[in-house]
C-alpha cells in the first residue's frame, strides 16, 4: 500500500474526526476506495472505536435509477433513518472506476431520489452543528478521477496529497496554521452586511448581515481551504458566469451563466448539458437560491480537475452553492440540493465588502 494512504487515514481519523474509543464510526466509499476504507478501518481499531463499512456499489445504483418505479426511487430504508441518529462519526471516500456512469440516467429520476433524501441530510447537518456529529469527505485517487482530470494516475495522487499537504512532517500543524488565519478573516468578516463581487461576466452583489463565516481547514472536507457563509436568502442580486465547468452527480454542465433577483435564480443558461441544470435547479423551492458564498484559499491546488472537492478550494477564486445553506453559517435555505460552482477571480477580481475593497487578483487586502 502507498504509504501515504495511511498517513491520510490517520490524519482524518484523529485530526478531521478525532475519533474517540468507544465511538460508531460509518466507513462509506465505493469499490475503488479500498485500500483507504481498509486503513482507515484499522485505525479505528487502534483507537478502540465501533467501525463499520458501508460499500457502494454504483451498478445498483444505476440499476435502481434506471427501472425502479417512482416508489422505490423514493424508499429511504429505516436503517439509514436509525443510523443518521446513532452515527458519532461518518467517513466518506469519493472516488470512482467511472465518474460518468449515471450518465444515462434520466435527470427528472435523479431529483425523485435525490429529494426523499432531503430529510437524512437535514438531520446530518443539523447534527454537525450541533456537534453530536462529526463527518469529514476525502477523495481517494483512482484511475477514473485521474483521466477526469487530464492526468496519469501517478501525477493524480501526487496532485490529491500535495493538496492535503501529505509530504509535511506533520500534515495536522499545517492546518492549523491554516484554521488560525482563516479565523482572523472569519472574525472581520463576520461584521460585513453587503458583498460585491466583481470579475469578467461577474457583477453580483448578496447580503451577509447576521450570518457567520466558518474556517474550512480540514476538519469536514479534505483537502480543504476555504472561509465560506451563508448569504441571506432573499439577497443575492446580479450575474455570475462560473470559470469552470461544473460536475454534479456525474453530469457536466459547462459555461453556466446565472441571473439572480431577490435571491433566486430567474435565468440561466449553459454551453452544455443546459436542460440538466434546469432541471436541478427545479429540484425544490429552495434550489434556486444560494446556500453558500465561498473564497477558495488552499494555494497548493493549482490546477482545475473537475472535481468539485478540489476546485473549490482553488486559492485565488470564490464558488457559490445552490440549495441548502450550512446551519453553522446561521443559513435558512433548505433544498436537496447543494452544487458547487467555482468562479476565478485571479485576474482583475475582487470582492468589496460594505464599500471597502477586501480581496483583489486572488487574494485578501485585509
Amino acid at each position: 500500500m502507498d504509504p501515504r494512504v495511511t498517513r491520510l487515514a490517520k490524519l482524518l481519523l484523529n485530526y478531521s474526526l478525532r475519533l474517540k474509543k468507544g465511538q460508531l464510526l460509518k466507513i462509506q466509499g465505493e469499490i475503488a476506495t479500498l485500500p483507504l476504507i481498509k486503513a482507515a478501518y484499522e485505525e479505528a481499531v487502534r483507537i478502540g472505536a465501533h467501525p463499520y463499512t458501508d460499500i457502494i456499489v454504483p451498478d445498483n445504483r444505476e440499476i435502481l435509477l434506471k427501472h425502479g418505479s417512482d416508489n422505490q426511487l423514493g424508499y429511504v430504508t429505516p436503517m439509514s433513518k436509525v443510523e443518521v441518529n446513532r452515527i458519532d462519526a461518518l467517513l466518506a471516500i469519493w472516488g470512482s472506476e467511472n465518474t460518468r456512469y449515471l450518465s444515462g440516467v434520466k435527470p427528472r429520476r435523479q431529483v425523485l431520489m435525490q429529494r426523499a433524501r432531503k430529510p437524512y441530510l437535514t438531520k446530518l447537518f443539523k447534527r454537525s452543528a450541533e456537534g453530536s456529529l462529526r463527518w469529514v469527505g476525502t477523495l481517494y485517487p483512482t484511475l477514473a478521477d485521474a483521466q477526469q482530470a487530464e492526468l496519469s494516475l501517478t501525477d493524480f495522487a501526487e496532485f490529491v496529497y500535495r493538496a492535503g499537504h501529505l509530504q509535511a512532517a506533520d500534515p495536522a500543524k499545517h492546518w492549523k496554521k491554516v484554521q488560525k488565519e482563516q479565523t482572523r478573516l472569519g472574525r472581520i468578516l463576520d461584521r460585513v452586511d453587503r458583498i460585491h463581487v466583481r470579475t469578467s461576466g461577474t457583477d453580483l452583489k448578496l447580503r451577509a448581515k447576521g450570518r457567520k463565516w466558518i474556517s474550512c481547514h480540514g476538519t469536514q472536507n479534505f483537502p480543504d481551504g476555504e472561509i465560506f457563509t451563508s448569504p441571506i436568502e432573499d439577497s443575492a442580486e446580479g450575474r455570475v458566469r462560473f470559470s469552470y465547468p461544473s460536475v454534479y452527480a456525474g453530469r457536466e454542465v459547462e459555461g453556466v451563466e446565472l441571473e439572480f433577483r431577490r435571491g433566486r435564480v430567474v435565468r440561466e443558461s449553459a454551453d452544455k448539458n443546459l436542460r440538466y441544470l434546469t432541471e436541478m435547479l427545479n429540484m425544490d423551492t429552495g434550489s434556486r437560491r444560494l446556500g453558500e458564498f465561498a473564497v477558495g484559499t488552499n494555494y497548493d491546488i493549482k490546477r482545475f480537475s473537475k472535481n468539485t472537492l478540489f476546485d473549490e478550494k482553488i486559492g485565488g477564486t470564490f464558488h457559490m452553492a445552490l440549495g441548502a445553506s450550512i446551519p453553522e453559517a446561521r443559513g435558512k435555505n433548505k433544498s436537496a440540493l447543494h452544487w458547487d460552482m467555482v468562479c476565478d477571480l485571479k485576474k482583475g477580481g475582487e470582492i468589496i465588502a460594505d464599500g471597502k475593497v477586501i480581496y483583489r487578483n486572488g487574494k485578501f487586502t485585509i
